[in-house]
């Protein structure tokens, strides 16, 4: 049993199911109030904004996740939609427990990380870490692009990870750490699986490489015991072993029945 069961078994009953219902729906709801009340300074009071966490606003730890993309409704209404049918098909899978854990792990190092670097952050890559789990559980699920063009979302994970590639090289200190340890939860629930696939793959690539050197001088497969003939000579012939022949004896199927039979001391 390892860490995360263990910790299911004490700990399950207090995750908190769908969790990715309330994350949307206060998301949406924040949206709303925006929107109706564009000068209000709401967003701003739940920002992960370090130096006034260190003054005593605590909050920003969480409640920079509830902070909606800034998009259009329409866009906004697609992300949301699209975040809860991630959240939930990774709640299916593992449990509310674990996924619990999976959310919080990365959200909690995103705010610590901040917190270091002294610069305020998203749930940009929070909500990327999401989208990588479910395309590593469901990689050839299908979504539709642009609302037209089908794609699995393995796909889709690569551009992802290159683009969070792309912002550990070039992004300043905070933003490659905001990148890093937003995905740290990922690397957390499938680093083993990872690293076993990439040994197996490895044993496997050997495999095949020493039964191809055990095949190098070999020119023919067949060989008829009468004639000579080889597959070679006509790739349409086929051979067989006779079963009175004393001995591995391969004859082509003119020969198999007329030759005369190999006793042991001939």
């Amino acid at each position: 049993m390892n860490l995360l069961d263990r910790l299911e078994k004490r700990f399950g009953r207090y995750a908190i199911k769908e969790l990715i219902l309330y994350i949307v729906g206060l998301n949406l709801l924040i949206y709303m109030l925006s929107y109706v009340y564009p000068d209000s300074a709401a967003m701003a009071k739940l920002s992960l904004n370090p130096r006034l966490i260190m003054q005593g606003e605590v909050w920003r730890i969480i409640t920079y996740v509830l902070i909606p993309p800034a998009a259009s409704f329409l866009w906004i209404v697609f992300l949301l939609y699209f975040y809860y049918l991630v959240g939930t098909g990774l709640e299916q899978e593992w449990g509310s427990f674990r996924f619990n854990i999976y959310y919080f792990t990365g959200m909690t190092a995103t705010a610590i990380a901040a917190l270091i670097t002294g610069q305020g952050s998203t749930a940009l890559y929070l909500n990327l870490s999401l989208f990588l789990a479910f395309a590593y559980v469901y990689p050839d699920y299908e979504i539709l692009l642009f609302f037209i063009i089908p794609v699995k979302v393995k796909y889709l994970a690569w551009v992802n990870w290159s683009f969070i590639g792309l912002t550990v090289l070039t992004a300043p200190l905070s933003g490659k750490m905001a990148a890093l340890v937003a995905v740290s939860n990922y690397f957390l629930f499938f680093g083993n699986d990872i690293l076993l696939t990439m040994k197996n793959r490895g044993s496997a690539y050997h495999r095949r490489k020493r039964f191809a050197g055990k095949l190098v001088g070999i020119t023919t497969i067949h060989r008829c015991a009468v004639c000579g003939k080889t597959e070679k000579d006509d790739p349409r012939l086929e051979f067989r072993y006779c079963s009175t022949c004393e001995g591995d004896y391969e004859y082509c199927m003119e020969h198999l029945k007329t030759h005369e039979h190999v006793k042991a001391g001939n």
